[in-house]
């Protein structure tokens, strides 16, 4: 592999790990406040769906990204609705937000489009294009690092470098503000948040309702920045990854962010490799293809018991009178 290549599947990897990146800091802010969230899957379906029609119909990418973020935050609300207001199974909830998603997309886009559940192609102005940094041009035929800034840094779209910024914001408003004491607290012990006089609902939902505008972004990405339409089940499962990775990470932001970046690279090789000779044997395609879901189940098998979750995850709070 020469460096040029290298360099070509760092850019797809950091490219392919933008969405991973939004939606494991998405269940961050969320899983820290105590509300488990297997819909982050959805969230991203239906917001890569709204983004992509709503691109298209106006011709705006903003618009776009601003009804991907709504939607996702509509069924943000529906999921705290139901596991901190009416204090259902948080697991039950994710899930049907997840079959609610995946048939609400296909059926409105039969209904819009009529081109089976997807959307049209989304025209230069409708969707996310790439920027070119500072001095990307100038720099490139400086030996290593020149290369480096111009192929991997430089050329990608907006919501690259917002994921990118997200990280250091997240551990910021986690580790150094009063709100972000505060979420951790409600994730670790309620009732004690609860005796000091403030609001364990009002934190659990303002948990969910960034975490359902992270989603909206991831969603948004895939639509309008990594691809330039909407496509049945387009999210393929990132949700889980993301998931898996938020796991690995241990709930920490910049964990997350080197665990993201490991799945955009497995999928970038895949994608760069259909099948992998290594001499004595011969990978097979879809084993390449299937590598980053072979590394969650290998994450959630092996760190599951390790990785130690926020006390009083997935546990509605009830009040004592």
């Amino acid at each position: 592999m020469d460096y040029l290549t290298l360099l070509q599947i760092l850019d797809s990897g950091l490219r392919l790990a933008t969405p991973l990146l939004f939606a494991c800091l998405a269940g961050l802010f969320s899983e820290r406040a105590g509300i488990f969230d297997i819909g982050l899957e959805g969230k991203m379906l239906i917001a890569a769906f709204f983004s992509a029609a709503t691109a298209f119909s106006t011709g705006s990418v903003w618009l776009g990204l601003l009804a991907g973020i709504a939607s996702s935050m509509v069924l943000a609300g529906i999921h705290g609705l139901a596991s901190i207001t009416f204090r259902g199974n948080q697991l039950i909830s994710g899930v049907a937000l997840n079959f609610l998603a995946s048939g609400l997309t296909v059926l409105i886009g039969l209904s819009w489009f009529k081109l089976g559940g997807q959307t049209p192609a989304l025209p230069r102005e409708a969707r996310f294009n790439s920027i070119d940094l500072p001095f990307a041009e100038a720099l490139s035929g400086v030996p290593i690092l020149g290369p480096l800034y111009s192929e991997v840094i430089s050329g990608h779209t907006l919501l690259v470098y917002v994921a990118l910024l997200c990280v250091p914001a997240t551990w910021y408003i986690l580790f150094r503000t009063r709100f972000g004491l505060r979420l951790r607290a409600v994730g670790e012990n309620p009732a004690a948040v609860d005796t000091a006089g403030i609001s364990v609902v009002g934190l659990r939902f303002a948990a969910v309702a960034i975490c359902g505008v992270l989603c909206g972004l991831a969603g948004a990405y895939l639509a309008t920045g990594l691809g330039a339409s909407f496509v049945r089940e387009m999210t393929a499962g990132r949700g889980f990854i993301a998931l898996a990775a938020l796991i690995f990470a241990k709930w920490r932001p910049w964990y997350a962010l080197y665990a993201t970046l490991l799945f955009g690279l497995l999928e970038a090789v895949a994608n760069r490799y259909p099948s992998l000779d290594l001499g004595i044997v011969t990978l097979p395609s879809q084993f390449m293809q299937a590598l980053p879901y072979i590394l969650t189940v290998v994450i959630l098998a092996g760190f599951v018991g390790k990785a130690i979750p926020p006390r009083a995850g997935g546990e509605p709070y009830v009040k004592e009178r």
